[in-house]
Parts: C-alpha cells; sequence; structure tokens
C-alpha cells in the first residue's frame, strides 16, 4: 500500500513513512493510492467476530506489509483492552430505527481513544525498530488531546505537545491533559481559537528545518492512521444491524471532518451506506458547503459543543482530492484560495456528485439544550453530552424532513462521555453525570500547563528547550 498527498507534489510513502511524517512535506494529507475493495462476502465473514478481530481484518490492507501480522494484532488487542466495555463501540437503541453508537468507553472517555489507544503503539513499535525518537505536535479542540497524551504518555521514544485554546475547553477536557505527570507530556494552553492552535501545527510542520531537527509527527487527524483505525466502528456498526445487506445511515457530529471521513472510506471500501450525514453546531462551514458548495470561513464562535468550534476543518482536503478526481494541482489552488481570500466555490457537478452520499444540518444553541433534556427524558434515560446532542437534533430533522426512510437504520454518533461536560449536561437535565470511579478525583489532582501566546517562535523555541534530545 502507497500513500499520495492531496496536492501532489510530496512523495508517495509506505505505511510506516506516512505514520511518522504526519503531514505531507507539500502541505497536503496522505491518502491511500488506491482504497483495498471488500466484497460482501468479506463483511458477511466478519459477522460474529470480536471487534479487535473486524479491526486486524479492515487495517491490514492499510498496513501493506509494514508490520508483522502477529504485531498488529498484539497492538490492536492491546489498545481496545483498554475499553470499559466487552463491545468496544456497543450500539443502543435510542428510537424504532434510531441507534446511538457509544464511542466514549476509552481511557478518556471520548471517541479519539479508538484511534490514539492504537496510534500510541504504532508509533512505539515503528520508532523501536529503527532507534529514532520523535516529537508529537497536536493541536485539539477538547478530546485529541487528552486522548493523545494517554496514548503516548511514558513512552521512551517519544515526547508530546498538546496546544488548546486557552479557555475554550471544559474543565474535565482541560484537567484530563494538564493532570498527566509524565515527563514527555507538554499541556500548552495557547491564546486564541482552535484553528489559531491548528494553524501553529501546520506552520511547524512546514518548516522543515525544525520539522527534520525534532522528529516532528502528528497525532491529529491529519495523520492518517488516526483515519484508518476510525473506519472499524463503521463496520462493526452496519454489521451489527444488518451489513452489507442493509445500508445504514450515520450522522456524525463533525467539526474537523475526520470522523465522518473515517464513514467515507468504508464506503469506498465496498461497505454499504446510505447517507453520511454531517452535523455541525452554529459554527457551520460544513453545513454550508454541502448547502451551496461555497466553503468560506467567518468568526468562530463558543458554543457548549466546544470540540466542533472549528471553521477550518482539515479533513475535508481529503475529499476534496477525490471531488476533484485525484487533481493535486486543483487542490492546491483550492488551498490557496482558501489562504488568500478566505474561501473557494466548487463546481455544482462535484457538489451534486458528492451529495448522493453526504448531507448536512445544524443544530444552534437552543436546540442542543433541548435535545440534552429530550434525550434524558425520553424514557430511557439516556445522559448525551452537547456534541452527541448535535448529532441527534440533526438525526431527527432527517427523519423528520422524510430525507430518509423509515426502513434505514440511523446511527448517531456518541462521540464524548456526557461527564467531559457536566456543566451543560446539568444545566439542560438538573442531572450531574459523575466521572467514573477511576476518575473520580480528576479535580483534586495537580495540573501542569504553560501559558504561551500566539507567535510562532515562542512556541517553537518551547519545544526544542524542552523536548528530550535524541
Amino acid at each position: 500500500m502507497r500513500y499520495v498527498s492531496t496536492r501532489g507534489q510530496a512523495p508517495a510513502l509506505d505505511f510506516e513513512g506516512v505514520l511518522l511524517a504526519g503531514l505531507a512535506t507539500d502541505g497536503g494529507l496522505y491518502v491511500p493510492e488506491s482504497w483495498p475493495q471488500f466484497s460482501a462476502a468479506d463483511w458477511r465473514a466478519m459477522r460474529g467476530l470480536s471487534y479487535a478481530e473486524i479491526a486486524f481484518r479492515v487495517i491490514k490492507p492499510f498496513i501493506g506489509g509494514s508490520i508483522p501480522d502477529a504485531d498488529l494484532k498484539q497492538m490492536i488487542a492491546e489498545a481496545y483492552g483498554t475499553f470499559g466495555h466487552r463491545a468496544v463501540v456497543p450500539l443502543r437503541q435510542s428510537g424504532d430505527n434510531d441507534w446511538v453508537l457509544e464511542l466514549f468507553h476509552g481511557p478518556t472517555l471520548a471517541f479519539k481513544d479508538v484511534a490514539l489507544q492504537l496510534l500510541g503503539r504504532l508509533f512505539d513499535w515503528a520508532l523501536t525498530r529503527s532507534g529514532k525518537r520523535a516529537t508529537i505536535v497536536g493541536a485539539t479542540s477538547g478530546d485529541t488531546g487528552s486522548a493523545a497524551i494517554e496514548g503516548c504518555r511514558g513512552r521512551a521514544n517519544l515526547d508530546i505537545f498538546i496546544m488548546f485554546p486557552d479557555g475554550r475547553v471544559s474543565d474535565v477536557q482541560r484537567r484530563q491533559m494538564t493532570t498527566v505527570a509524565d515527563s514527555n507530556v507538554h499541556a500548552i494552553a495557547l491564546e486564541g481559537t482552535f484553528d489559531d492552535a491548528q494553524s501553529m501545527v501546520k506552520a511547524l510542520f512546514n518548516d522543515a528545518a525544525f520539522r527534520d531537527s525534532v522528529g516532528l509527527t502528528a497525532v491529529n487527524s491529519i495523520n492518517w492512521a488516526r483515519v484508518m483505525a476510525q473506519i472499524v466502528y463503521y463496520v462493526t456498526a452496519s454489521l451489527s444491524l444488518g451489513g452489507p445487506d442493509r445500508a445504514p445511515a450515520f450522522c456524525v457530529p463533525s467539526g474537523n471532518f475526520g470522523d465522518i471521513f473515517a464513514g467515507y472510506c468504508a464506503a469506498k471500501m465496498g461497505l454499504p451506506i446510505s447517507k453520511l450525514i454531517v452535523a455541525t453546531n452554529r459554527n457551520d462551514i460544513l453545513a454550508r458547503f454541502f448547502a451551496s458548495g461555497d466553503y468560506r470561513k467567518s468568526g468562530v464562535e463558543p458554543t457548549i459543543s466546544p470540540s466542533m468550534d472549528i471553521q477550518v476543518a482539515s479533513n475535508f482536503e481529503r475529499l476534496l482530492f477525490d471531488m476533484h478526481g485525484r487533481d493535486g494541482a486543483q487542490i492546491r489552488k483550492l488551498m490557496g484560495e482558501l489562504d488568500q481570500s478566505g474561501g473557494f466555490t466548487v463546481s455544482p457537478n462535484a457538489l451534486a456528485e458528492t451529495k448522493q452520499l453526504f448531507a448536512a444540518g445544524k443544530a444552534d444553541e437552543a436546540a442542543t439544550k433541548a435535545m440534552l433534556k429530550t434525550a434524558f427524558e425520553a424514557g430511557n434515560g439516556l445522559l448525551v453530552d452537547p456534541h452527541t446532542a448535535v448529532g441527534l437534533v440533526v438525526s431527527a430533522e432527517q427523519r423528520k424532513s422524510g430525507a430518509l426512510p423509515v426502513e434505514t437504520p440511523l446511527i448517531t454518533l456518541a462521540t464524548a462521555d456526557a461527564a467531559k461536560f457536566p456543566d451543560a449536561v446539568k444545566a439542560a437535565t438538573g442531572r450531574h453525570p459523575p466521572l467514573p470511579p477511576r476518575m473520580a478525583d480528576l479535580f483534586e489532582r495537580p495540573e501542569r500547563q504553560t501559558l504561551l501566546k500566539n507567535d510562532y517562535a515562542t512556541v517553537r523555541n518551547f519545544i526544542e528547550t524542552r523536548r528530550v534530545k535524541a
């Protein structure tokens, strides 16, 4: 398996190269040169297997022989052995043919654990084999940071620096990053928004001298291995509801587009999916795009679903690449327009073709708060976090509008445990969602973080002086 950059000017790499590179040297994102294909018989053969067994079958073609099967199986088993539910990502019925896919049973109570528990082990395997040391730099709007830290803490060959927008993540999210005592972990509160933090990461990667001197790599969903690991739960959810002989729809709360792009990958691999529905909060660049074909930045507004307070969805470039016939020159042109004028517009034909699989909607603050209450009072006491509530609002709208036939199973991805956003959940439902026992003392643990201004030289110097030299 070889991987190519969406901007067409970086060298093609194998899986191990892509894992350690993160962002391509031309500023693009790596995608498989071709999509592995699974037949209906292949999917049916996975029914009844454990999550880890299905993960091995789905992931193996993307590895392309870079990792021995026995090592890959062991890493997968260890990664998903950290989850608190036997099914790893169980389905919970929420309506007649509506379901919630619970992705939050990992160590940090968010869907990012599904990929990052595996990613940390993949990094460790590759670096140990090569005798190298790497520096991970990531930006987080809330959940990626804690999941990345949990997956990489204490690993001998890694330093990890995570930037989060100061004052724009929940207290639980912040403390899950700042209370980790391992010396290879550095939590940075960056002045500004998540988009500022994401831009800082891209600037660091685009500095070739710095990137090479510190062995820079990424854990954000710009790293292909993150997306790869997330494909698996689309497969397991589909198989649980009759796939591949039924084609479910998935509604995905989305800010950075990585989670729903994994569903697109599953569809490209041959998994029948009737619809992929993007659910946004009032920071709705993705919903606006699917309505009009115009992708244009505007200001980021704080919400009670802060992990989606994003205006530049970095993974969207991967979809654009396929939308434009995998033409790297065209993607460079569009990304240039985004940088220079704040947006671009795709052709009506490209948009129409994409909308055969994708739909989108948004939920404002009032609707999100109302859904938190509705879900809890519906009879089964479903406590959801605000991001999942955004997804449930858009799912309900899709059902009410008739856009989805009643016989189509509709799966909304539950991206975090309600306990990560206790203030918003309690305000809407009157119930304070408890942290699990293993985190009961989270607010008693000492914090360790560094506040930095949004300045490239400052951030670069901090990383250079704090990392362990190889």
